[in-house]
């Protein structure tokens, strides 16, 4: 249950006020949407992004298992805040 909860804690912190949250509080506003339909529409629409993740991340292990796969994600995200950064400071 432990790695459970990990995991449950991590995508929930990382999922809070990202672009999908953003555009489905989006949807949620406009009045001539039923909520509960937003609400069935966007979890299985996170449902099957997630499936997806997985079978990708079950496919990066069986074809990458000999490389750090932890680090080159943490990599990339590092990278991509980099350039995000960069991005920002040149649009200033």
């Amino acid at each position: 249950m432990t790695a459970f909860f990990s995991i449950f804690i991590t995508v929930f912190l990382a999922e809070l006020g990202d672009k999908t949250q953003l555009a489905t509080v989006l949807f949620a506003s406009d009045g001539g949407k039923s909520k509960l339909m937003v609400f069935a529409a966007a979890a299985l629409a996170l449902v099957a992004s997630t499936g997806l993740a997985v079978l990708a991340g079950a496919a990066a292990d069986k074809w990458l298992s000999a490389l750090p796969l932890k680090l080159i994600a943490g990599a990339g995200f590092v990278i991509i805040g980099a350039l995000m950064m960069l991005d920002h400071f040149r649009a200033a």
